[in-house]
């Protein structure tokens, strides 16, 4: 029945820092058509929209530290140069198990991101 991911929303309280973060740090073209200040980003075929509000997060989470979502990226050691050329805070560092590595961070707004 369901196909695929079109939309992620993210809330945040300063959504113009929030836009430049995802816009210019992790590189994801900012579309000319977002509407209403609602700034919208295409990741494949799926759009990253942010809309003002203050993010909520889970009560109590299990387990603690888990991300909002993932980004697959090319390069991961490129992608955490990135980060940290952008003064990005990386708590964990690179992790690892087996065959897969990722690193996560938060957003300007405190949304947990993880790339792998």
């Amino acid at each position: 029945m369901i196909e695929r991911v079109e939309v992620i929303c993210l809330w945040a309280e300063d959504v113009i820092k929030t836009a430049h973060f995802y816009k210019d740090v992790l590189d994801l073209e900012l579309l000319h058509h977002h509407n209403f200040g609602r700034p919208h980003f295409k990741i494949g075929e799926a759009y990253l929209t942010i809309l003002k509000g203050k993010p909520q997060p889970a009560e109590d989470p299990d387990p603690e530290r888990f991300p909002l979502f993932a980004f697959r990226v090319n390069d991961l050691d490129k992608a955490v140069e990135r980060l940290q050329a952008h003064d990005v805070d990386l708590p964990w560092g690179i992790e690892g198990h087996e065959d897969s590595r990722w690193v996560m961070f938060h957003d300007p707004a405190g949304n947990l991101i993880e790339l792998t």
